[in-house]
């Protein structure tokens, strides 16, 4: 049997142990769901990656992060697919002037736990800035309380 290749968007995109690590830690720190209570995890992680309304995005916990998550609508935002999106360094979703601030925001979620209504400007592929607004951003804390990295989720975007 061969193994899914970690580019390919499903070893990640609906892996239901890193749902629920997305969902866990941000009803835990954040304390609201991101679906409705009563769906099955499979149904959550497929919502999830397929969601047209909501961007999230996720970095790994290394001290220059890499994206480790991109659903489809976060990939259409930033102009990348799963294989791009997933092997970019997320301080390259900022513009080089925004990079300060966006790790000032890093950091501040890394003291706090989570921040909400977040406002920030991002770039695209393909040089497009952008503006993320009332943006979540969370701890990947596990049950145990072992970090993962950081998550994102939005549903406001508008060019800059």
């Amino acid at each position: 049997m061969t193994r899914p290749s970690m580019t390919h968007p499903g070893a990640r995109a609906l892996d239901l142990g890193f749902c629920g690590l997305l969902l866990g830690s941000h009803a835990r720190l954040v304390g609201s769901p991101l679906v409705p209570p009563d769906w099955s995890d499979r149904q959550a992680a497929r919502w999830l990656y397929e969601a047209d309304s909501l961007c999230l995005l996720a970095h790994d916990g290394g001290t220059d992060p890499r994206f480790i998550y991109a659903n489809k609508a976060a990939q259409s935002c930033f102009e990348y697919d799963w294989a791009e999106m997933t092997s970019l360094r997320s301080r390259f979703s900022a513009g080089p002037s925004d990079r300060e601030e966006r790790q000032r925001l890093l950091d501040a979620v890394s003291r706090q736990g989570f921040i909400s209504d977040y406002r920030g400007m991002r770039i695209a592929k393909s040089g497009r800035r952008f503006w993320i607004e009332n943006a979540t951003v969370w701890e990947l804390i596990d049950e145990a309380g072992r970090r993962h990295g950081q998550a994102a989720a939005f549903r406001q975007w508008r060019d800059a």
